[in-house]
């Protein structure tokens, strides 16, 4: 028998007190530090994105995005191209690479192999964006090194060096989490290893790996010293030259004009800023149609 009386519970002779003050107010403390410290992460994203709004939407212009950048006047044309050329360029070589790489970590390598490629794209996605572009520079466009001038294939190789770390780890774990009794069941039906991987394994890790890569992206898109060091900048629209001639990208702008005294080049910086807003934007858009869809097709 039980009986409650007064914020008391009586069974069996035993009494369980009322909730405590003290308890209440660690309660609501709680949900204070859950409420602050989602301002602390969401508030400098809103006020980032409030501020370039504020300053890109009164001024835009839709010559902005067919118009090539003359000086310090004009649109950001050869920007917006040399960003997705750049951009499709790293998702090519980058994320092959990376996908690959995970591929092999989670499927093929034991032991030694694992451990050292595993702490190798550790090491190397704690080295800063700055150094990986001056090594580029060095190596890749200097006289010193190859002499390939500033181009896009340096831009590529190196912005991609940056997100292999990124979809290499994503693409690891997407695949380590995939129910082993999958493989197990196909190998049990007699089904060839490399079909099963392909149609079931791979299939159900989709959308961790796109996940992985869609940050890997929005990375590579707001890159800037790397892109400085090796794509230079060009007033003249990306060609498929892809090297000996300087490519331009949107966080130029970004990074350069803002701080000239022409006003002019300060509306252009913002918006080059909004502009790689709405590119992170159309590529989280995408990915989310790309993960919805896998997981409907991997049920």
């Amino acid at each position: 028998m039980s009986e409650t009386t007064s914020g008391r519970n009586v069974a069996g002779g035993g009494e369980w007190p009322a909730v405590h003050a003290s308890r209440k107010i660690a309660n609501v403390c709680y949900w204070i530090a859950r409420c602050i410290a989602l301002a602390l992460v969401i508030g400098p994203a809103l006020w980032l994105v409030g501020g370039v709004l504020a300053h890109a939407v009164p001024n835009w212009q839709w010559s902005v995005i067919t118009t090539n950048t003359t000086g310090e006047t004009g649109g950001l044309k050869q920007a917006i191209l040399g960003t997705l050329v750049i951009t499709l360029g790293v998702l090519i070589i980058g994320g092959g690479i990376s996908i690959l790489a995970g591929l092999y970590l989670a499927e093929f390598a034991v032991g030694r192999h694992r451990t050292i490629l595993r702490s190798g794209y550790e090491v190397l996605s704690g080295i800063p964006s700055v150094v990986l572009g001056l090594v580029g520079y060095l190596v890749l466009v200097s006289d010193r090194g190859l002499d390939w001038k500033y181009g896009l294939l340096p831009a590529v190789l190196v912005v991609s060096v940056i997100i292999i770390p990124y979809i290499t780890k994503a693409t690891e774990t997407s695949l380590l989490q995939v129910p082993a009794a999958y493989r197990e069941g196909a190998e049990a039906l007699g089904i060839p290893p490399a079909w099963a991987l392909r149609k079931i394994v791979l299939k159900s890790a989709l959308p961790g790996i796109v996940t992985g890569l869609l940050v890997a992206i929005a990375i590579s898109v707001g890159e800037t010293a790397p892109l400085l060091y090796t794509a230079g900048w060009s007033d003249f629209a990306p060609s498929l030259q892809l090297t000996g001639q300087p490519v331009a990208f949107l966080t130029y702008p970004v990074f350069t004009f803002y701080n000239l005294p022409d006003q002019g080049a300060k509306i252009l910086s913002y918006d080059a800023g909004l502009l790689l807003l709405v590119f992170v934007l159309a590529i989280i858009i995408v990915g989310r149609v790309i993960v919805m869809w896998s997981r409907r097709h991997a049920e």
